[in-house]
């Protein structure tokens, strides 16, 4: 049996800070064929200065937009999306360019506030109560969205062990 595909993108750290990665992966393979994507190498980021700051800062002036664009030149089959904070927006962002997605789950992905229009796909987003960059409920009614929070969790909750499975059952109900 052909497993379904699932991409897994990064958040801003990219590669570098991604061994909790490794706890989705092992929850999801037997599932999916896997792949994984580096976000800063999508937005073709320049990792010089290696600070939240400067990659922040090149994601929304042009990064978010060439990682979308290299997104789409990547994958032309229909994928699963599963991403975090900064992956969030960019698949936000590719399906609605015509990525085919089935499911988008997103995880901490607070630039999605600035978003009107939502992707035609199953989607799922996650942000901690105590993220006080999270989309504000009345975004989740307009986009007519569920809104799922962890309590008494800020926005790296995707490095807690406790949240990874939670997280993956959305993908393996």
């Amino acid at each position: 049996m052909i497993k379904p595909r699932l991409i897994i993108l990064s958040d801003l750290w990219g590669i570098k800070k991604t061994e909790w990665v490794s706890e989705y992966v092992n929850l999801l393979h037997n599932n999916f064929e896997i792949q994984f994507y580096d976000c800063r190498e999508l937005g073709e980021i320049d990792k010089k200065n290696y600070s939240e700051e400067s990659l922040h800062n090149q994601f929304v002036t042009g990064g978010i937009e060439k990682a979308v664009e290299n997104l789409l030149i990547k994958e032309k089959e229909t994928i699963n999306i599963l991403a975090f904070s900064i992956g969030g927006t960019i698949a936000w962002k590719a399906a609605l360019k015509g990525l085919k997605v089935t499911r988008l789950i997103t995880v901490s992905s607070t630039r999605l506030r600035f978003e009107t229009i939502k992707p035609d796909c199953k989607i799922k987003l996650y942000f901690g109560d105590k993220d006080l960059n999270a989309p504000n409920l009345q975004w989740f009614s307009d986009l007519k969205i569920p809104n799922h929070f962890f309590e008494n969790q800020n926005h790296q909750l995707y490095l807690k062990k406790e949240n990874v499975f939670l997280i993956c059952n959305n993908f393996l109900e």
